[in-house]
């Protein structure tokens, strides 16, 4: 089949001028019309017409048949708009230009044979007439084909074969026993929600009712998955029908939802506060009707719509990095999105524009959009500006098939060509189920005060259930005792649910990456008085360090980098390490332990501040050097990705890949710290409360550049106050470190836990190549440690009796405060940094407040009196001494724009810090 899209394009007298040009010489038309002459030619001549000198005759050629031609690819381009996908009113005329009259036919020509024909499926040439009932057929009946935007030619015409070919007409050649399938899942869907209705009358369960064919699809989606090599779903949802799918799909019973629905099952209070039914997680392992056995995950989510969506896609790309070896056709994500939602929220277009990098590839999602045609209470037409909910698809090219969600069977048939399509070209694809929502928002809320007409119609509409039991039954599909059979069936199964008769659990076997976090603990306040050991052996030092200041050969960087590498070698004549040589160590370390490590983030190769330089490029030939990999042939294996320019989405990506193996280090690095707020919903929602809320651990890490200097508001402060309100419970570990060799041990302490926790790193810039801020080599080795508090190094034992002052401080200002304690020399004034913020250091605490016992004590900060660690810190001090605080004013914005200001400012927090 041909793929003329130009032609639509195209006024009649400029085609039949090239014609006749192609007919004189075809050599002197353009490549792509002599192409498509040459085509329809070769059509024209093997139904009957004569041919000369292999040119067909232009006495017998119908120069209509181009106008016949733009009339087929404009139905395939625009007749998705007369398709009847809504089941509950009549569609918006969009005024798609689909009437002859639009393509200089008329009524005249309706009876005119056109080999045009064969263009569009039909087996012979065919009148005007059949030809436009076969395109509406096709077209315009209950799925709406959305393809022609596809810029792939191979995507878009092996979709248009399958759609044309397959002729998807009432008659979707649908074999019984995927009928009853059908009919049996309808069954299961409009039966659980009845049971809810009946059981828990007027409690919230956001229901499914009139989108009760979703459990059609997502089971079809599973079995055709399966036949084709899936053998992992990953789901991803909101609340909107999550009770169905848990029961339906991932066949979790009713008694174990209901003991959540009554609020009788009691969370472990060992581990946190639990969370609602219609937000927690499950897996399962189901067996397909052809036995094919698929293990199920739907990951728990919050209130927040589409959140879950990085979520499942990085622990998607975790899952086939570690099981499936890169191979996506064996594990798919399915992302349920509403219709409101799925346009409205902006995580779905960075997801969408993620989808093919080299870093957060899936190989194709599966989106399913639950189009209830109403966004709580906000009608369709003022939640978008896009002709559909599902405009963003085009961002990829991916196609959408508009279905109507009263015909199961036409859901069927777009869903196992949507999957089809997927493992075929493992990109993304959307189905857009047009369907209803049977109540308001949830059970409680009355739609009537904002859609009166729409839910007149809607009181009175059947269930899917009940139109396709009637559509059988009139078709003779379905023997009226198999029908009986089946409505007994469901009757007795409602009722057993009523009458709480007990089900049986699916048997469910562990995967690996599960065993290992079920190997792990919760942590206690005991783990925090002592980080374990995670210095390293000196030969192993040596030889990370050996690696990675050595260059291949051939390998020519620029003069930069070749002056690092030997500013780097210096130093490390020197015994010293500075920040980015002991990063890089650490990252060695953990590869030379069998682990993985991965990172990502904006401009993460090279660091934002030019620091990093994790991989390298040549100068003359662009060849990419990794400096991590190679160290020995056994090694993990070290992951870095530029991402896209995005926090939410690659934030919660690399969430959702920590969650997948409790044994890799997984990072996400801002560009500049105060950026992480554009993914303040991954931070609340899921990094600081998903162990509280659905026993989930996660070992995330996020480095946040943070400091001030006079960088005015916007790239100063990584918010530490923000995080330092979210903890509590052992929740997450917040550091602001000042030691190279400090944050070596606190990268390896994520690791050397028998816990994981999410670790927040407000990570240094100017310290980044401060003369002061280096580690000497020995404080890396065996024995050594993560230092939560670090004690004023240069105070004896016996000159502590002697201090009147002691400065608490965390992160960059210990250098400002050291040197001017030097500059003043001042014995009697101790400095003691506060390297982790949350949990609380006490034990550490006190043991240096014990060697001040007359002092006065201060916490001094850089931040405004309203951020930083302060409030924290008030909160949280509870040793039997008063801390007053030095730091800037409370102020609105975090910091002044004015590079003089801030230099008072901060000259006044010193002079404060050292008063007499």
């Amino acid at each position: 089949m041909s793929d003329f899209s130009f032609i639509a394009n195209a006024h009649p007298a400029y085609i039949d001028s090239l014609y006749e040009q192609y007919l004189n010489n075809p050599e002197q038309i353009d490549e792509t019309w002599s192409s498509f002459f040459k085509g329809f030619d070769y059509a024209h001549s093997t139904n009957g017409h004569e041919k000369s000198n292999g040119v067909a005759s232009p006495s017998t050629f119908n120069k209509k048949e181009f106008q016949v031609l733009a009339l087929i690819n404009a139905y395939r381009g625009r007749g998705h708009l007369i398709s009847t996908t809504n089941p509950i009113r009549p569609r918006i005329d969009r005024n798609p230009k689909l009437e002859i009259e639009d393509f200089y036919l008329s009524e005249a020509d309706l009876d005119t044979v056109f080999n045009a024909a064969t263009e569009c499926g039909m087996d012979q040439p065919a009148t005007l007439r059949d030809i436009i009932v076969h395109l509406k057929r096709i077209y315009g009946g209950n799925i709406g084909f959305e393809f022609q935007h596809v810029q792939q030619r191979e995507k878009r015409r092996w979709l248009r074969t399958r759609v044309e070919q397959s002729r998807p007409e009432k008659d979707y050649n649908i074999p019984i026993d995927k009928k009853r399938r059908i009919l049996e899942k309808l069954n299961e869907a409009v039966g659980f929600e009845k049971f809810l209705h009946t059981k828990y009358i007027g409690q919230k369960r956001f229901s499914l009712e009139g989108g009760e064919s979703t459990i059609v699809a997502l089971d079809a989606a599973i079995n055709k998955g399966a036949e084709m090599g899936v053998e992992e779903v990953i789901i991803g949802m909101a609340h909107r029908g999550r009770l169905n799918v848990l029961a339906n799909i991932m066949k979790k019973t009713y008694e174990q939802i209901f003991t959540e629905f009554e609020g009788t099952a009691i969370p472990d209070q060992s581990f946190g506060d639990g969370d609602v039914k219609y937000h927690l997680g499950y897996s399962s392992q189901v067996v397909t009707p052809t036995g094919k056995e698929v293990q199920l995950e739907l990951t728990p989510n919050p209130s927040h719509l589409e959140a879950v969506d990085p979520v499942v896609e990085g622990y998607a790309r975790a899952k086939a990095d570690r099981l499936y070896k890169g191979d996506y056709d064996r594990i798919l994500p399915i992302l349920i999105h509403g219709d409101a939602a799925v346009a409205g929220q902006g995580i779905v277009f960075e997801v969408i524009q993620m989808s093919k990098l080299k870093g957060y590839n899936t190989g194709g999602t599966f989106h399913f959009v639950i189009n209830n045609q109403i966004g709580f209470t906000t009608d369709f037409e003022d939640a978008r500006s896009s002709t559909y909910c599902t405009g963003v698809a085009s961002v990829v090219s991916a196609p959408v098939f508009h279905v109507n969600g009263d015909d199961p069977e036409a859901i069927l048939y777009a869903v196992e060509m949507a999957m089809e399509f997927r493992q075929e070209f493992n990109t993304d694809v959307f189905i857009d189920m047009v369907c209803y929502r049977k109540h308001g928002h949830n059970e409680g809320d009355d739609p009537m005060f904002t859609q009166p007409d729409l839910y007149v119609a809607i009181n009175v509409h059947p269930n899917p259930r009940e139109i396709y039991i009637k559509e059988l039954l009139e078709m003779g599909e379905l023997p009226k005792q198999l029908a009986d059979d089946l409505e007994k069936t469901y009757w007795a199964d409602l009722q057993a649910r009523l009458e709480e008769v007990k089900q049986h659990p699916l048997p469910y076997k562990s995967q690996e990456p599960e065993e290992e976090w079920e190997k792990l603990r919760h942590a206690t306040v005991e783990d925090f008085k002592k980080s374990p050991v995670t210095g390293l052996e000196k030969a192993t030092v040596e030889k990370i360090l050996a690696h990675l200041n050595t260059i291949p050969s051939h390998f020519k960087p620029i003069p930069k980098v070749s002056r690092l590498l030997e500013n780097n070698k210096k130093l490390l004549a020197k015994g010293m390490i500075d920040w980015a040589t002991a990063e890089l160590m650490a990252y060695g370390s953990i590869l030379l332990e069998g682990k993985d490590v991965r990172m990502s983030g904006q401009d993460v190769q090279r660091g934002t501040f030019s620091h990093r330089h994790a991989v390298l490029h040549d100068a003359k030939t662009n060849e990419v050097l990794n400096r991590l990999d190679n160290i020995e042939a056994t090694q993990g294996k070290f992951h870095i990705f530029n991402s896209l320019l995005s926090e939410f989405a690659v934030m919660g990506f690399e969430y959702g890949y920590s969650l997948a193996h409790p044994h890799n280090l997984i990072i996400w690095e801002a560009q500049f710290g105060d950026f992480f707020n554009g993914a303040q919903t991954i931070v609340d929602q899921f990094i600081s409360a998903a162990e509280s809320k659905w026993n989930r651990m996660s070992g995330l890490t996020l480095l946040l550049p943070h400091g001030y200097e006079g960088q005015g508001p916007e790239h100063s402060s990584a918010r530490l106050e923000r995080f330092l309100q979210n903890c509590a419970d052992l929740n997450m570990i917040v550091a602001n470190i000042t030691a190279p060799a400090n944050f070596f041990h606190l990268m390896r302490r994520q690791l050397a836990w028998e816990f994981r926790k999410p670790l927040v790193v407000m990570s240094p810039k100017s310290l980044l190549r401060h003369p002061e801020c280096v580690s000497p080599l020995e404080a890396f080795e065996a024995g050594t440690n993560f230092h939560e508090v670090i004690d004023d190094v240069n105070v004896t034992d016996k000159e502590a009796k002697g201090i009147k002052r002691v400065l608490f401080c965390s992160g960059k200002i210990y250098y400002d405060l050291a040197q001017r304690k030097k500059d003043l020399n001042r014995s009697d004034v101790a400095i003691v940094r506060l390297e982790q913020l949350h949990p609380m250091p006490e034990t550490q605490l006190e043991v240096i407040l014990n060697r001040y016992k007359k002092a006065e004590l201060f916490w001094v900060q850089e931040e405004s009196a309203n951020m930083g660690a302060w409030q924290y810190m008030k909160l949280n001090w509870e040793i039997d001494r008063n801390l007053q605080r030095i730091s800037r004013r409370a102020s609105a914005s975090t910091a002044v724009g004015f590079k003089k200001i801030h230099d008072q400012q901060q000259e006044d927090i010193l002079q404060k810090a050292f008063a007499e």
